[in-house]
């Protein structure tokens, strides 16, 4: 019996017989998605990758996420969860256009701030400088060595960090992908997916990570801090997203690097990696970085 197809056997007893083909899902570089039907419902199970905790998830509070944000109305309902897979209701639609994020985007920060304010405790935190420093740990303790580059992401998210002044620790997503976000079929809400990597961090990060994912431009950036803020906002706010974009890329860049230690999946890390320090070493080197810096904490 395959991994997948005891799973599946698993998953039975909770969710009825299935019927028809399990048909494979594209998009994920993590794990592996399939779409199945129990009973008289659809599915996506997702077999969980290999040493995925590594990478700094947590599958406990990737649950509690995921049931939280189902209640808020903006994630699909948790149907199971075991420690090698997860099953969620299955929400006909496709991942949204940069474009028609960028349209929903006062929706999409209104249900970040529902989630955020939920009040929800996970037991797993998340910051990208302690990430940066448990990623380069695990590559060394595999014989391995980080790129010349990886210093100096670690160098911009420590002064990031540095210059923001701390906020409350809050239940975070931290992978706002476009493949992450669900344009309905039928125009209902916009769903958000995938919430492995939630842990208890800095809000704005997801604002930042949401922006700079799917290419953002200065207005959208504005009605996204508009709609979460509930007001016009004011510089301070305007340095914060723009720095915690370049947190995500030091994050993302990273991410890759390990990513191309560990994976098993066919997929050019390296090369995601590589894109990601490009972008943020630009931002790091232009004047207003600096000015962003020093804005952020007025």
């Amino acid at each position: 019996m395959s991994a997948l197809d005891d799973i599946l056997q698993r998953l039975e007893p909770s969710l009825g017989a299935r019927s028809g083909d399990v048909i494979p899902l594209q998009g994920g570089i993590t794990n592996h998605n399939f779409r199945v039907t129990f009973g008289d419902r659809s599915y996506v199970v997702r077999r969980h990758g290999g040493d995925t905790e590594l990478l700094g998830i947590d599958r406990e509070s990737e649950r509690l996420a995921g049931e939280t944000a189902a209640r808020l109305g903006i994630a699909p309902v948790v149907a199971a969860a075991f420690d090698d897979c997860l099953a969620t209701a299955y929400v006909a639609g496709s991942p949204g256009s940069a474009r028609w994020i960028a349209a929903r985007v006062a929706e999409i920060a209104r249900g970040l701030r529902a989630f955020h304010d939920s009040g929800l405790v996970l037991p797993s935190t998340f910051s990208v400088p302690q990430l940066l420093d448990g990623y380069e740990a695990i590559i060394r303790s595999r014989g391995g060595t980080p790129p010349p580059a990886y210093t100096e992401v670690a160098a911009i998210a420590a002064r990031i960090a540095e210059a923001l002044p701390p906020q409350p620790a809050r239940p975070c997503h931290n992978d706002l992908l476009g493949g992450n976000i669900i344009r309905p079929r039928d125009g209902g809400r916009v769903m958000i997916v995938d919430w492995e990597y939630a842990g208890m961090g800095d809000p704005r990060f997801d604002l930042g990570n949401l922006s700079v994912n799917n290419d953002f431009d200065g207005a959208t950036d504005e009605r996204l801090l508009h709609a979460y803020y509930g007001e016009r906002p004011d510089d301070a706010r305007r340095a914060a997203l723009k720095l915690m974009r370049a947190l995500s890329d030091a994050r993302e860049a990273a991410w890759g690097v390990l990513q191309s230690e560990i994976s098993e999946l066919a997929f050019d890390f390296d090369a995601y990696g590589r894109e990601h320090f490009e972008r943020l070493r630009t931002t790091a080197t232009q004047p207003p970085f600096e000015e962003w810096l020093a804005a952020a904490g007025s």
